[in-house]
């Protein structure tokens, strides 16, 4: 194979790897990412707060967890495509 194809490769396997990783540490700070999640709701639910003004209410765009469906399916793809660049370089 070309010195192109290697690299193609290498990278594709690094993706994959990167997916699985980022997906697992995600998994890991869950539980962080709930009680800091309520912490944030009640700093802007206080009637005083300064932070209330700035949010936007249906349009922020952050979650407070996590949702483990998609951050398991992220895994499995990272994995296969992991394995599957692994197998390609090896052969």
């Amino acid at each position: 194979m070309d010195f192109y194809g290697d690299v193609l490769l290498e990278i594709v396997t690094a993706l994959g790897a990167a997916l699985f990783v980022a997906n697992a540490f995600a998994l890991i700070r869950r539980r962080g990412d709930r009680a800091r999640g309520a912490r944030e709701a009640v700093k802007r639910a206080r009637p005083g707060s300064p932070v209330r003004s700035k949010v936007r209410v249906a349009t922020t765009g952050t979650l407070p967890q996590v949702p483990i469906g998609r951050t398991v399916a992220f895994m499995v793809l990272g994995f296969v495509v992991f394995i599957w660049g692994i197998a390609s370089i090896t052969s």
